[in-house]
């Protein structure tokens, strides 16, 4: 939970010209992607997405956050989301919680505390990136890009499409 900033002008084009109601069409682009977000509730100010409510796991949590982070003309998001407790299995470890405020590219390793809910590093993805060497970078294998890949579907559709400024989960290595 917390405040993160994005690229305000990078990401996916959801908002038609003069939507005054954003909330919807963030809402119906969370819906797009195939979790389950229907305990989340979806609040825009100007270029802030305040998101709130429960969610069923720590991957579900991460990616409502980048999914309303990686369009284009919001610039922060206010993480309130919990993840329901019930549903998280015992044996998940919480590595670290991304502190978008600083990420330019690169390893983000600011630590949270275990309770802040995420498994997951981040990246903002620069000019000239690709996932095996963002791979290399992270797990000193540039083969290992499916493992970014995956931990991004269904944001990403393919490997080769990703752009500067995304924010891309970097799950721990396996």
């Amino acid at each position: 939970m917390g405040m993160f900033d994005f690229i305000k002008d990078a990401g996916e084009k959801i908002f038609k010209p003069g939507e005054a109601r954003k909330e919807a069409a963030i809402k119906e682009h969370l819906g797009s992607y195939g979790g389950d977000y229907s305990g989340v509730h979806v609040e825009v100010d100007g270029g802030t997405v305040t998101l709130t409510g429960q969610v069923a796991s720590t991957p579900v949590h991460e990616k409502a956050v980048l999914i309303a982070g990686n369009v284009d003309g919001i610039d922060k998001v206010d993480d309130r989301l919990v993840v329901n407790t019930a549903s998280v299995t015992p044996t998940a470890t919480v590595v670290a919680k991304p502190d978008f405020s600083n990420v330019t590219g690169g390893v983000n390793s600011t630590e949270a505390p275990v309770d802040a809910g995420w498994a997951s590093k981040t990246y903002t993805v620069q000019k000239g990136d690709n996932l095996s060497k963002i791979a290399k970078e992270f797990y000193g294998n540039a083969n290992k890009y499916p493992q970014i890949f995956e931990a991004n579907k269904p944001m990403l559709k393919d490997p080769d499409k990703i752009y500067p400024g995304q924010v891309l989960r970097i799950p721990p290595e396996t």
